[in-house]
C-alpha cells in the first residue's frame, strides 16, 4: 500500500480526499485539529491525528507516527488552509501571523519533517488559491489569505528546484471557488459551481500522477470568478 499524508481533513475537501484515497487502497494519515469527523466513520485505511497546525511541537507528532509505522511517504497534500476575511485597515501584524501560520510556515515545517522519508516518485502537492497567483482577480478582505497563498506558490517553486535531483515533486494546485465552509465565509451566499466531493476528485488524480508531467509547476483549477 501507498502512504498518504493529508492536512485539514475534518472538513470540505480535506475530509472528502481521506475517505477517497482510503477508499483506493491507499494508507491515509488525516491531520487536522478536529479528528472527529473522520474518526466516526470508522474506516480501515485511515488514521487520524489530532493537530494544530501553527505549533511545531503538533507537527512532530506526524514524523514520529511516520518513523514508526510507515518508513516511508508517497504522497503529501498540504490542503489546510486559514481564512480571514478583514478589512486592511484592521489587520494587525498577529493577523497576518495567525494566516501565515497556517498557510506558509506549516507547510514548510511539515514538510522539512518529512523530507527523510520522501523518496524518488513522492510528490507533495500544495493546495494554494487563485487569489494568490499573480495577475489573477483580488478581492477586499482578503489581503492576509491572499499573500499567503503567493507565498506557497514561490515555496512550492523553490522546493522542486531544490529536491529535484532527488526525483521528489512539489506542485501547486491554485484552487477557484469551491463549495465549501470555507469558501461560505469569504463570499457569504456565493453558490461555486463545483462541490467539494468533485475538487477531491480532481486533486486526487492530479495527486497519483500529475509528477510524471509537472514539477515546480501552479496549476490554475479556476472556471469561475471568484
Amino acid at each position: 500500500m501507498k502512504n498518504v499524508i493529508i492536512t485539514g481533513t475534518s472538513r470540505g475537501i480535506g475530509f472528502e480526499l481521506a475517505q477517497l484515497f482510503a477508499n483506493k487502497g491507499y494508507q491515509v494519515l488525516a491531520l487536522s485539529r478536529n479528528s472527529k469527523p473522520l474518526e466516526n466513520l470508522s474506516i480501515k485505511n485511515i488514521t487520524t491525528i489530532s493537530v494544530d497546525l501553527s505549533k511545531e511541537t503538533d507537527l512532530k507528532k506526524v514524523s514520529e507516527f511516520v518513523s514508526t509505522n510507515w518508513k516511508t511517504v508517497d504522497i503529501l497534500i498540504n490542503n489546510a488552509g486559514k481564512l480571514m476575511n478583514k478589512p486592511f485597515e484592521k489587520l494587525t501584524n498577529s493577523d497576518f501571523l495567525e494566516v501565515f501560520k497556517v498557510n506558509v510556515f506549516s507547510v514548510a515545517e511539515l514538510t522539512r519533517q518529512l523530507i527523510p522519508f520522501f523518496k524518488k516518485g513522492s510528490h507533495v502537492v500544495n493546495i494554494s488559491s487563485i487569489g494568490g497567483v499573480q495577475g489573477s482577480l483580488k478581492f477586499p478582505g482578503l489581503a492576509a489569505y491572499s499573500s499567503s497563498k503567493g507565498a506557497l506558490i514561490t515555496l512550492t517553486e523553490l522546493l522542486a528546484e531544490e529536491y529535484k535531483e532527488q526525483g521528489i515533486a512539489f506542485n501547486a494546485l491554485a484552487l477557484g471557488a469551491v463549495q465549501t465552509e470555507m469558501l461560505e465565509e469569504a463570499f457569504p451566499g456565493y453558490k461555486a459551481s463545483v462541490s467539494a466531493n468533485e475538487m477531491a476528485d480532481y486533486i486526487y488524480n492530479f495527486a497519483i500522477s500529475g509528477n510524471n508531467y509537472y514539477n515546480g509547476k501552479i496549476l490554475q483549477v479556476s472556471s469561475t470568478t471568484p
